[in-house]
């Protein structure tokens, strides 16, 4: 073990320490220096030629991107989502009818804020199909026009909460059922507050009644927005057969031919019938502001109006009181009140002209069934990839990456090789879509139907609308058989893909 340096004469100074160390230590040995010979690496390559024909002619590989994780965001509670959503779209559909109503009891000194804000609130809950009780019987008839903009809102909230839980794309069922009820629950409490708050002198509403009402309104319009959120819809209709998939999707649009239909007739017959509704109108000696609330009332109304001209074109016609009849061979009404949108009803049965209208839904069945057969040649939507398209989508959801490239590479490739022969869809895809559009045609017309419809009072304006059992079944007749018509005729005499 090394000693510690003497100090000279013992000294306590550190410096003259620290030098006794240098000197007692000895050099380190360095070790020699080896020259070594560098060498040239050289390495012989061949030499490679361009050729551009050979690039042009080669598979064009795309390189997937690096992926980035995700930045973690915060979850919002289902609760907290839920009723935000919620509030917000029943005060947006709220709202216009409040400054509808407030607009023409301030103009004409009937009422303050407080009578504005309840009357606006009992005909909100009757676009939620609510039956008010006045004095003169129940108020059932639903302004669908306000309905479509609460069913808009609630779908918007249901939409939106999917993406403020989380679950959006997650392609699971059960997270739009629990979304929408959610949301549904919530609605209901609130359509139950509405109705204590509405109940009173004058108007009588059940608090019960309009839990239902809102509680079913509000979870199917959820429903719908949260499927959209989570593409639930795509594993939906993974599992729909062909034939009904595309049954369902030929009635739909039927329905919507229809209904396109309907309105315009509507928009004609009211627009031949202008002088009259004018004088409807300057009948109501409630000036400006009253005259602007009639005109907005029978706005609100359109959207039955349209559904009840449709019911005019299938056959079954409309009533419009107890032993009415508005049919195309028929117009029996007694005394009406003087709304602008009763301007523009039939004088009477139609004569040739009738029987082209009755064409119309025909037409419509046709159109719609010549569309299903177009869709079906594309490439991309022939039934022969049903299969890998639902192989593939169950392999995503599975989380097995592999097969689902190589069931969507197979699809592609199938796709890729299709000649004009081989895109005919099979007769099965064809006269089964086309006749399963009726059934889809006659459930959408008659809930519609059944929906337009409602009482005006205990009086005889107590049945009002189409009846929705006569309106589906000849629906479902007239757009099944035409439609599978049309698809046949699509698929024999229309023109070849491209």
């Amino acid at each position: 073990m090394p000693s510690t340096p003497d100090r000279p004469d013992d000294s306590d100074d550190p410096f003259a320490v620290a030098e006794a160390a240098l000197r007692e230590t000895a050099p380190a040995e360095r070790s020699e220096h080896v020259d070594r010979p560098t060498e040239a690496i050289v390495e012989e390559r061949p030499t490679v030629l361009v050729d551009d024909k050979a690039l042009g002619a080669r598979e064009t590989v795309k390189i997937p991107g690096q992926r980035r994780p995700r930045a973690r965001m915060r979850r919002a509670p289902l609760p907290v989502a839920a009723g935000f959503a919620m509030l917000w779209a029943a005060v947006l559909s709220y709202l216009p009818v409040a400054a509808v109503v407030g607009l023409a009891r301030t103009f004409e000194a009937q009422g303050g804020l407080a009578g504005a804000a309840r009357g606006g609130l009992a005909g909100w809950m009757l676009g939620h199909g609510v039956p008010i009780g006045t004095s003169i019987g129940p108020l059932g008839l639903a302004p669908l026009l306000l309905t479509l903009l609460v069913v808009w809102r609630l779908d918007r909230a249901g939409l939106h909460v999917t993406r403020a839980i989380g679950v959006r794309r997650s392609g699971k069922i059960g997270d739009a059922l629990l979304v929408a009820f959610a949301i549904g629950l919530g609605y209901s409490l609130l359509g139950s507050v509405a109705a204590l708050a509405v109940d009173g002198r004058g108007t009588e509403v059940t608090p019960a009644r309009a839990a239902i009402n809102f509680f079913v309104l509000g979870t199917l319009a959820a429903f719908s927005g949260a499927l959209r959120g989570t593409d639930a819809v795509a594993t939906i209709a993974g599992w729909l057969p062909g034939p009904l998939r595309h049954g369902v999707r030929t009635g739909l649009m039927a329905s919507f031919f229809i209904l396109a239909a309907g309105a315009a007739i509507t928009g004609l017959s009211v627009a031949v019938g202008g002088g009259q509704a004018a004088d409807m109108i300057s009948a109501y000696r409630t000036g400006v502001a009253g005259q602007a609330g009639i005109t907005l009332v029978s706005l609100a109304y359109g959207v039955n109006a349209v559904i009840w001209a449709a019911a005019y074109l299938l056959g079954p016609g409309f009533a419009l009181g107890t032993g009415s009849a508005v049919r195309l061979t028929e117009v029996t009404v007694g005394p009406l009140p003087t709304v602008p949108l009763l301007a523009g009803l039939p004088n009477g049965p139609m004569g040739a002209a009738g029987t082209l209208l009755l064409a119309m839904p025909v037409v419509a069945g046709l159109a719609a069934g010549w569309l299903l057969t177009l869709r079906l040649r594309r490439p991309g939507d022939a039934d022969a990839d049903d299969g890998l398209a639902r192989d593939t989508a169950a392999a995503r959801r599975a989380g097995d990456t592999a097969i689902a490239r190589r069931a969507g590479g197979t699809a592609a490739a199938r796709r890729a090789g299709e000649t004009a022969a081989d895109t005919l869809p099979r007769w099965s895809h064809v006269l089964g879509g086309g006749l399963l559009a009726g059934p889809a045609a006659g459930i959408v017309l008659g809930v519609l139907g059944r929906l337009s419809g409602g009482p005006l009072g205990d009086g005889r304006l107590a049945m009002i609308g189409p009846d929705p059992w006569q309106v589906g079944l000849i629906a479902t007749l007239v757009v099944g058989v035409s439609a599978a018509l049309g698809a046949a005729a699509a698929r024999t005499f229309g023109p070849a893909p491209k």
